[in-house]
């Protein structure tokens, strides 16, 4: 739902050989695949989920290599796969434990890039140091080396609901501002890119920074900044309250006293923005998958009342009718 590249397969589950980790809630019927490179979880279509599921539930039992605790369940199959088992946590650790990894890492990713980075200017000055001066002016700038290659790569493409794509840099990034609609009923965004700006509201507003946090969050945060992420979003009682509260009001302001920039946002508060936005996505995939039961029921309704008529000999109906007893009998 959320990755679009692949997810990698899997030759254990013959119901569902996508993905290398799976995580699965067998009493609320809930799939995901988890992508390693960036550790999101991807909710499956529900069409595909139930017998999955309940194939999970039984390899997870019989796999010898795993830990548990008493709400989460991690096991790695002999073939390789990974298997995180959700029993019945607090959404506070629930959400500690599932957002932990994909900050841990990028936070991981970041210290090492940086470390290369920092050995390739490194090497370029001791290099130099036979040319003298050469060397001192390469010293001089690998810094700036670094940032101009820093600033210079696209860190998010948006594709927007009328078809364009905005490539954004890390300098567009700083100019990301969210807002709610002049009504105050939903989202207002606005995006720069160079010295262009552009405002989008609604639901095209929501998916947009849905897909710009993970770039502004792209050097993750340590487990303690998560902790206080998730506190931040307990503390409002749940996601929606939470999104509705940091978007509104004069907070965040730039040096000119504008307010509602994402970058001025707290690294916590930037993290639990992005946990808040995903589980809101997820949500309401999981409301279409209601409105779908409902449609599933309503069609198998049909067809059994159908299915009925068809074993009843003519005018069985007005017979049953004129003879059903009455609330005063």
């Amino acid at each position: 739902m959320f990755c679009n590249r692949p997810l990698g397969s899997n030759e254990v589950v013959e119901h569902f050989p996508v993905g290398r980790r799976l995580a699965f809630d067998a009493s609320r019927g809930r799939l995901w695949v988890v992508w390693r490179k960036c550790e999101r979880w991807n909710l499956s279509p529900i069409e595909e989920r139930w017998e999955a599921v309940e194939a999970l539930e039984q390899i997870f039992r019989e796999t010898r290599l795993r830990v548990s605790t008493e709400n989460v369940g991690l096991a790695r199959h002999g073939e390789g796969l990974e298997l995180v088992r959700i029993g019945d946590p607090q959404r506070e650790e629930f959400a500690a434990w599932r957002y932990g990894d994909q900050f841990g890492r990028r936070r991981k990713k970041a210290i090492l890039y940086g470390a290369g980075a920092a050995a390739v200017v490194g090497g370029v000055v001791i290099g130099g140091v036979v040319t003298g001066a050469i060397g001192g002016a390469v010293l001089g700038q690998g810094g700036n080396l670094w940032n101009l290659w820093l600033n210079g790569v696209t860190r998010v493409r948006l594709r927007t609901d009328d078809g364009r794509v905005l490539k954004l840099k890390h300098m567009d990034l700083l100019g990301t501002r969210l807002r709610t609609t002049p009504d105050g009923s939903g989202y207002s965004l606005e995006v720069r890119k160079g010295k262009k700006k552009e405002w989008f509201e609604g639901a095209e507003a929501e998916r947009l920074i849905g897909v710009i946090m993970p770039g502004v969050n792209r050097q993750g945060g340590k487990k303690q900044t998560v902790q206080d992420a998730v506190s931040e979003i307990e503390q409002r009682g749940h996601p929606d309250e939470f999104l509705s509260d940091v978007i509104k009001g004069d907070r965040f302001r730039d040096k000119k006293g504008v307010p509602g920039y994402v970058n001025k946002m707290p690294a916590p508060t930037k993290l639990a923005l992005e946990m808040a936005l995903h589980e809101e996505q997820e949500r309401r995939s999981l409301e279409g998958e209601l409105w779908r039961l409902e449609r599933a029921w309503e069609e198998a309704e049909e067809i059994a009342a159908i299915s009925d008529s068809l074993l009843l000999p003519s005018g069985a109906d007005d017979f049953i009718e004129e003879h059903r007893p009455t609330s005063d009998a």
